[in-house]
């Protein structure tokens, strides 16, 4: 079943903009746990990439091949701006977004292809599953911790979409660019909210199901995906179990690098 991507934007987007509102002027200019941005910078990369996509500047991101020095451009050009400003452009560009892309799930133009940089082909439904993980991310590993504020919680629906785009985005960098070694099925088990089982194949591609006879299983939580899985964290520091061919699974593990 395709996971409610309009509802989770829509949750994800009020938990950011609760969490924001009650920022002071010194929080704002923190160094967030996203290197070389504030807080302020991480809100204007989430409120401009919200803006881009009602604009000519959705041809830069869709042909860029650095998807991050593209997003480093346009927080650049919102470096001076007051935060003020910077909240005030995500609060209505991510507005328009829950409304134009709730519109387009109701049509066939959803399930035609996109490009998002060097990400790969999507289906354009599927691309405001890219914001939610981003708002999803940002908000509970890059400003929270560096704030010292508690984490927002999230829900079963929110992490299916998180997981999905997450998988959809691996799926699209193993077979762009399959690594030698990776010649055998491994199996990926998340558990806990909105988690879920994924075979990762010999020829890179990451669909939903496990596989018999898989190389290796890799078994984690659902909640700590984004923070490993992104470079984050190193996922031996967190709770992931190998089952099988330990070398194999490791070399994939250390391989992963979701953007």
């Amino acid at each position: 079943m395709t996971p409610d991507r309009i509802a989770a934007f829509r949750r994800e987007r009020a938990d950011v903009l609760a969490f924001c509102r009650d920022l002071d002027t010194a929080e704002w200019q923190r160094d967030s746990a996203a290197r070389g941005w504030r807080v302020q910078d991480v809100l204007a990369h989430m409120g401009s990439g919200c803006r881009v996509l009602f604009g000519p500047a959705a041809l830069k991101v869709m042909r860029s091949n650095d998807i991050e020095r593209t997003n480093d451009d346009f927080v650049d050009v919102r470096r001076e701006w007051p935060a003020a400003r910077v909240l005030a452009e995500y609060e209505r560009w991510s507005r328009m977004v829950m409304g134009m892309m709730g519109a387009v799930s109701r049509t066939p133009l959803a399930r035609a292809p996109m490009r998002l940089a060097e990400l790969g082909r999507f289906a354009t439904g599927q691309i405001v599953g890219a914001m939610v993980f981003d708002q999803h991310t940002h908000l509970r590993h890059d400003i929270a911790p560096a704030l010292n504020r508690p984490i927002p919680g999230t829900d079963a629906a929110r992490m299916s979409v998180v997981l999905e785009w997450m998988m959809a985005v691996l799926s699209n960098q193993l077979r762009a660019a399959r690594p030698a070694w990776l010649d055998r099925p491994l199996s990926i088990s998340l558990t806990g909210a909105g988690g879920g089982c994924w075979t990762v194949g010999a020829d890179g591609s990451v669909t939903p199901g496990t596989t018999e006879g898989a190389a290796a299983q890799i078994e984690a939580t659902a909640l700590e995906f984004p923070e490993w899985a992104t470079k984050r964290a190193d996922w031996r520091a967190l709770q992931v179990q190998v089952r099988g061919d330990a070398a194999y699974v490791g070399r994939f593990l250390d391989a992963v690098n979701v953007v």
